[in-house]
């Protein structure tokens, strides 16, 4: 059982909720849940073409979908971040004493093999455990 778990919330791929129940079913008593979503950042030429409240309204839009993700329950904290995801996401691990971070994975594509996905980037610098969900 674990006291302080990340669930990285990858608001495009559906492992969110797999990811909350997973949590649910490892947290101990008293443990805490900490749902994240990591933005990245919009380069600079780009945010040029964007209206100024561009960053507020994207974060509006994914608190929205996070809390549709994490249900009715009042049991896991939301936060999200800004950066690259997976180094943003053992970064935060490790600043907050997390002892798990669940996080799915989904069918690697080319780049993939290539770049590294988010949750290879996870399993490979995260400060804890990682469950990676299929």
């Amino acid at each position: 059982m674990y006291k302080k778990i990340i669930v990285a919330l990858g608001l495009e791929h559906g492992h969110g909720e797999r990811g909350i129940q997973t949590a649910r079913r490892l947290k101990q008593e008293g443990g805490q849940i900490i749902a994240v979503h990591v933005l990245a950042p919009v380069p600079g030429f780009a945010s040029y073409y964007l209206p100024p409240d561009h960053e507020e309204t994207a974060r509006d839009e994914t608190l929205k979908a996070m809390r549709l993700r994490v249900g009715k329950a009042d049991d896991a904290k939301l936060v999200i971040l800004s950066g690259h995801p997976g180094v943003t996401i053992t970064e935060y691990a490790e600043t907050i004493g997390a002892d798990l971070i669940i996080v799915g994975s989904h069918k690697p594509e080319l780049q993939d093999y290539l770049l590294g996905s988010t949750a290879a980037r996870v399993v490979r610098h995260a400060p804890c455990a990682v469950h990676v969900l299929r």
